[in-house]
């Protein structure tokens, strides 16, 4: 999701929930403690020189059970914060403390922000001998005679 598509969604919520991937929410006394804009400057395993940059919010709570952070709150957070550091409207990732902070991508829908898992990857598989799986359709696999069939002979 993207800083552009937050605020719209901020826009028609009376209030803010953040659902993890497993279904459960963050306690809804969190705040927003920071948001901020994260360049990865870095080189990949192939040797290709990459450049990368997200929007970052972290979330928070705490034992302070008397305030609750309401979409107009975090809109002018997040007004603030394009103002303050220029930023663009990137991606943007979510940190959020399990049992060690976790890194999330953010999607809606339509009542919760969803806190989506991410995933490494090699970014050179061409260069590090690393061959895609073919995409086989199942569709395409009922139609190949099985080695397991009556009639193939291998039994």
């Amino acid at each position: 999701m993207k800083l552009s598509e937050i605020k719209k969604n901020l826009r028609n919520l009376e209030t803010i929930a953040f659902e993890l991937p497993d279904g459960s929410l963050v306690p809804s006394h969190f705040h927003v403690t920071e948001v901020g804009k994260v360049s990865k400057h870095f080189i990949d395993c192939g040797g290709t020189v990459r450049k990368e940059e997200v929007i970052n919010f972290q979330l928070w709570n705490e034992n302070d059970y008397d305030h609750r952070l309401h979409p107009e709150k975090l809109t002018h957070i997040i007004e603030l914060s394009e103002k303050t550091l220029g930023l663009d409207d990137l991606e943007i990732e979510v940190e959020y403390q399990g049992e060690t902070i976790g890194k999330y991508g953010l999607d809606f829908n339509g009542t919760n922000f969803l806190l989506t898992t991410t995933l490494t990857d090699c970014l050179a598989k061409d260069k590090c001998g690393i061959t895609p799986k073919p995409k086989v359709k199942m569709s395409e696999l009922q139609n190949q005679t099985s080695c397991c069939d009556p009639t193939s002979g291998c039994c």
